[in-house]
């Protein structure tokens, strides 16, 4: 079995997860993991999954962007690696972190840059930029994990401190936490 990842960009309307599901299912495709979203009015899948030994990852381009010639769609395919990387990044916990406030050139930038500096990943943002500056109205939300090595103290108050520099709101919790409140 093959490992792929499958990237789908397109306009977004109805039906789009039951083409693409349905298709790689005729292929004999196991679905491992799906991430989709709409960004405005623009669609992006992702599609994880373990295709038979006999569809190599050639055929499996061709054969998807021969049957969505004519959707509009357009679908790249990768070999997802599995040489081991991931298992350094296992230790660690996740952390939420969402910031509310006025909408500025570069919160994301600002933000990233802190994280990245500390050597933290980022394994989701989702940003809601409607401009103006109703506090309410604009909303960054991160998933972090962080490594045992990574000094958490200053990171969170090096965020902190970007936060009040931007007149925002910020927030950072534990996942478990935040989950646990939340089911109250």
């Amino acid at each position: 079995m093959n490992k792929l990842i499958i990237t789908v960009l397109g306009k977004d309307r109805p039906g789009i997860i039951s083409l693409v599901t349905n298709h790689l299912y005729e292929l004999e495709c196991n679905l491992e993991n799906v991430n989709q979203m709409i960004l405005q009015n623009e669609f992006a899948g992702f599609f994880v999954v373990e295709a038979p030994a006999t569809l190599p990852l050639e055929t499996l381009q061709k054969q998807m962007n021969e049957e969505f010639k004519d959707s509009g769609l357009v679908i790249h395919c990768n070999e997802v690696e599995t040489n081991g990387q991931k298992d350094e990044f296992l230790k660690g916990e996740t952390f939420l972190m969402t910031t509310i406030g006025p909408d500025q050139k570069g919160l994301v930038a600002r933000f990233s840059k802190i994280i990245a500096r500390y050597h933290v990943n980022i394994e989701n943002l989702k940003a809601v930029f409607k401009g103006g500056n109703d506090p309410l109205g604009n909303i960054m939300s991160y998933q972090i994990f962080i490594t045992p090595d990574v000094d958490q103290k200053s990171l969170f108050n090096d965020l902190r401190q970007k936060a009040d520099e931007l007149n925002l709101d910020i927030r950072i919790q534990h996942k478990n936490i935040f989950e646990a409140t939340n089911k109250i």
